[in-house]
C-alpha cells in the first residue's frame, strides 16, 4: 500500500505477548496477521489473507499495476506468489523474520537448503528474462516483490549467500523507502520494549 500511496491506518500488534491473541482477535477473525480492515458506509469488513489482501487491493485500486501488463510476466509472477503463499515452510520455521539482528545462519538440512536453492532460482530466472526494465522480479515493482520482501530480510538476517543478480536484487528492496521505514518501525518497537 506504501508502494502504491494508498492512504492507510496502521494498528502495531505486539506479538508473543499475553494479550497479542486478544488483541489480534478484534481485527482478524483468523487470529493471524497482517488484516485489512475495509470501512465504507457505516459497515466494516476485514480481509484477513495475505493474498486476499493484495487481489482486493489490485481490484480497488487499478491505477497502480500490482500485477505485470504482460500475461506472460503476469501468469508468472502469479504463480511465483502462490508458491510463496502456500510454500517454504520450513524457511519460515528455521528462518524466523528478524528485522532488527544478524543472526547466525542455521544448519541447512536437505529441506531448508532446497526451499533455498527454489527461491534462488525464482529470483535469478525472472530477474534474468524480466528484470532489465526496473530491476525488480518482473521489471516494475509488483505483488511478486511484495511477498518476497520478508524473505529478502530473511537472507539479509542470516547470511544466506546469494548470485550476484539476487544480491543487487536483494539490495534494491532493502533499499525501498518503506522497507526502511519498517524496518526502523521494529528498531524503535525493541527499543522501546526493553525500555518498559
Amino acid at each position: 500500500m506504501k508502494m502504491a500511496g494508498i492512504p492507510f491506518d496502521e494498528n502495531v500488534i505486539r506479538l508473543r505477548t499475553e494479550t497479542t491473541k486478544e488483541r489480534i482477535a478484534e481485527f482478524s477473525p483468523s487470529g493471524k496477521v497482517p488484516t485489512l480492515i475495509i470501512e465504507e458506509n457505516g459497515v466494516r469488513r476485514a480481509v484477513w489473507d495475505t493474498l486476499a489482501i493484495c487481489e482486493t487491493l489490485a481490484e480497488r485500486h487499478k491505477e497502480f499495476a500490482f500485477w505485470p501488463e504482460d500475461d506472460l510476466c503476469r501468469e508468472e509472477a502469479r504463480s511465483v506468489v502462490a508458491e510463496m503463499h502456500a510454500g517454504f515452510a520450513q524457511l519460515r520455521e528455521t528462518m524466523p523474520m528478524d528485522l532488527a539482528e544478524r543472526l547466525p545462519m542455521p544448519e541447512i538440512g536437505n529441506k531448508l537448503g532446497e526451499e533455498i536453492e527454489r527461491i534462488k532460482s525464482i529470483w535469478t530466472s525472472a530477474l534474468e528474462r524480466f528484470g532489465a526494465e526496473g530491476g525488480f522480479l518482473f521489471g516494475k515493482f509488483s505483488l511478486a516483490d511484495c511477498f518476497y520482501a520478508p524473505v529478502v530480510t530473511r537472507f539479509e538476517t542470516y547470511a544466506i549467500s546469494l548470485p550476484a543478480i539476487a544480491q543487487t536484487y536483494a539490495q534494491r528492496v532493502l533499499s525501498l523507502e518503506p522497507m526502511r521505514e519498517w524496518k526502523a518501525a521494529a528498531l524503535t518497537e525493541i527499543q522501546n520494549s526493553t525500555e518498559a
